[in-house]
């Protein structure tokens, strides 16, 4: 089973900038769309994506992502 972070990779285009999308699904929910970003810094890792711009906002002192622009390498 695909994550929401791999169908959203797949769906890209090869070294265009993509935004993750807040609405529209189930990435509206802030702890949801904290989890996929987290995926995409693991495809960086991975030399898979270039994360372009991450922000994070804090939750009951907590940290958590809650935009993220990428480009997707290979």
């Amino acid at each position: 089973m695909r994550t929401i972070a791999m169908s959203i990779f797949l769906d890209s285009e090869f070294g265009a900038d993509t935004e993750l999308p807040k609405a529209g699904g189930s990435l509206e929910h802030p702890l949801v769309f904290d989890s996929a970003a987290r995926d995409f810094h693991a495809l960086a890792l991975q030399g898979r994506v270039e994360i372009l711009q991450a922000h994070m906002i804090y939750v009951g002192g907590e940290p958590m992502i809650d935009s993220l622009r990428f480009r997707r390498l290979n």
